[in-house]
């Protein structure tokens, strides 16, 4: 079947690839994500680009906010450490049969081809998917920035944030059993409400370019076939 959506951003964190509360990669955890995209794939018929964290290799902020760093290596180092994520996801979705390709925002030519927005769209026009890493190539900008830029940039017509929730709350629902999810809500009420639903700087990005963002918890079993698929899913947020 098709999807609603010709071409598609998925935004998943560094740490979704590391059991719970640990750093490095699961060869568990990887597989399993590896699975719901090959599944999603064969379900309907889209372009993806996926966008990685690195947070289960390394946090530039907090090693910034440590004061052993300058910001700026710290955030280099985490960008690096999105790469490592990206080439364990190409392999992984390799041995799944599913054909990727890992682009980067920084120059590292022996593993990674150079983020080009033309060949990005090739890649799509061959049935690729492909892995976006390294961030925007700058610091001081985070993944979900990233994940809105690139988004823009390859005329994607929605953006799922695969988290470990099912959707945006009006509290943390971990700490907060009143907590009501929204089923959906627009950008201006997700800033001015401080939901953390993505940092500003994505938001803002998403809410000028009419870009719509799907929050929804990936470790439910089927359920990026079901994002891609248009149905109804965690927390939409819309201009």
């Amino acid at each position: 079947m098709a999807s609603p959506y010709k071409r598609i951003l998925l935004k998943i964190s560094g740490e979704s690839l590391a059991e719970q509360g640990q750093f490095g990669i699961s060869p568990s955890e990887l597989a399993v994500i590896a699975a719901e995209i090959a599944a999603a794939k064969q379900s309907a018929t889209f372009d993806l680009a996926v966008v990685v964290g690195g947070g289960n290799i390394i946090r530039g902020a907090k090693l910034a906010a440590a004061g052993k760093f300058d910001q700026s290596t710290a955030d280099y180092m985490g960008m690096l450490g999105t790469v490592i994520n990206g080439l364990a996801l190409k392999e992984a979705l390799a041995a799944v049969g599913v054909e990727s390709r890992v682009m980067s925002a920084i120059l590292l030519p022996s593993v990674a081809e150079s983020f080009i927005r033309p060949r990005a769209l090739r890649h799509f026009e061959k049935g690729r998917v492909v892995i976006l890493t390294a961030g925007t190539g700058n610091p001081y900008f985070t993944t979900d920035t990233c994940a809105s830029l690139r988004a823009i940039e390859l005329n994607a017509d929605v953006l799922l944030k695969a988290t470990k929730v099912d959707g945006v709350y009006t509290a943390d629902p971990r700490k907060d059993p009143s907590a009501r999810r929204y089923e959906s809500l627009t950008f201006g009420e997700a800033v001015e409400k401080q939901l953390g639903v993505m940092d500003l700087t994505a938001l803002t990005m998403c809410m000028e370019h009419k870009l719509p963002l799907i929050v929804f918890d990936y470790k439910v079993p089927g359920n990026i076939t079901r994002a891609v698929r248009g149905e109804p899913i965690g927390t939409l947020v819309r201009a």
